[in-house]
């Protein structure tokens, strides 16, 4: 039996990718109200849910854009009209607290049951550092270094609320057991956070991170941005989204990418898609069921969502549902079941518990995160 594929879109895309002609993503542009509206990006994401997709993406930067809403609020204020789709929004770690980051995608995947992911981005322009006023714009590859900083922050910050830490005593009033709560202490070049977090643990013990990779990042000869990406990726993604010219590229890249991370990581090439007529789905269904690409999947860019992603749902998935390349549910609730990744556990609940107790009034850190949970 073939390997099933996994697939995911974003819910995003202006670009026409046959004729590189900015258009809407569902309707004409000189007819659009504005895409404010919540029905929108619902209806695309039950398209992508109809087609048993892993996720969908919704992008967003610090730069203006009149028609582009908050893409975490919007995918948090879907998650309760969709059931089994991951959501997955851009969330920029550049002029933002890595603490706020965390809580922020940590709600989200309490309120889809487990369903959120992150697509780590970052701020490069002068315009976005000047809305700001805290800082200059920084090289490229100090602002990867940067992410990868807030990607251990956020990990930290999930894990220090261990499964069962909260206890819900209503005969004592404790709502948590404090000993299950841990410091993260994290000192790094751009910041230091002490924790705990004040949220209990994500449902999936830590939700899906993604980061976006170029296989030119992967050259010898690749800028250090691009190196510093990678190293982000590396380090911390559970899901590659690869920039690939070609299938050679591809499968290069992937290797390299699979070399350096393990099996553990599930990579998805970047696939532009526009499905105007059944010619344009035909060439569609042979690039995604052809071997050797290297991939575990693809991440499709429809040039107009709501037609893309509703061809896709009522042809192209059976189509390959029929030939075993894809699967007829989902396997499970989570993000993670459905890429089919172990749910972490937390780092802090490995510790070793058998050292002597101290009260709170022995020690000032004990004494203090007494406050907090109080």
């Amino acid at each position: 039996m073939p390997r099933q594929l996994h697939l995911s879109a974003a819910i995003d895309a202006t670009t026409d990718a046959t004729t590189d002609a900015t258009i809407s993503p569902a309707i004409d542009r000189a007819a659009d109200p504005g895409r404010f509206d919540a029905a929108h990006y619902t209806g695309l994401a039950r398209l992508a849910e109809r087609a048993t997709l892993d996720f969908v993406t919704l992008d967003d930067s610090f730069t203006a854009e009149p028609r582009r809403p908050d893409a975490l609020a919007t995918l948090a204020r879907i998650a309760p009209l969709t059931s089994r789709i991951g959501l997955v929004p851009t969330v920029t770690t550049t002029h933002t607290e890595p603490f706020h980051t965390s809580i922020s995608l940590n709600t989200l995947d309490w309120v889809s049951e487990g369903r959120a992911g992150w697509l780590v981005g970052v701020s490069d322009t002068e315009a976005e550092a000047r809305a700001f006023g805290r800082r200059a714009v920084a090289p490229a590859d100090e602002l990867w270094a940067e992410a990868a900083d807030a990607a251990e922050v956020a990990a930290r910050l999930w894990d220090s609320w261990e499964d069962d830490a909260e206890i819900r005593d209503t005969a004592t009033g404790r709502f948590v057991d404090r000993d299950k709560l841990h410091y993260v202490d994290f000192e790094g070049r751009h910041f230091s956070v002490r924790g705990p977090s004040i949220t209990p643990r994500p449902p999936q013990g830590r939700p899906v991170v993604v980061v976006p990779v170029a296989a030119a990042d992967l050259a010898r000869d690749a800028p250090a941005d691009g190196r510093a990406r990678v190293d982000t990726a590396i380090r911390y993604a559970d899901v590659v989204l690869l920039d690939a010219p070609d299938r050679a590229a591809r499968l290069t890249a992937a290797t390299e990418l699979r070399l350096r991370s393990g099996e553990q990581l599930r990579i998805l090439a970047r696939l532009d898609i526009a499905l105007p007529d059944r010619a344009a789905e035909e060439r569609l269904l042979a690039e995604l069921s052809a071997t050797g690409t290297g991939v575990d999947g693809f991440h499709l860019v429809p040039a107009a969502a709501e037609r893309d992603l509703a061809a896709l749902a009522a042809r192209i998935a059976p189509a390959l549902r029929a030939t075993g390349l894809l699967r007829s549910g989902y396997p499970g609730r989570t993000l993670r079941d459905h890429l089919g990744l172990a749910r972490p556990a937390s780092r802090y609940a490995a510790a070793p518990v058998d050292s002597p107790a101290e009260s709170p009034a022995e020690s000032p850190a004990r004494a203090a995160l007494a406050e907090v949970t109080r």
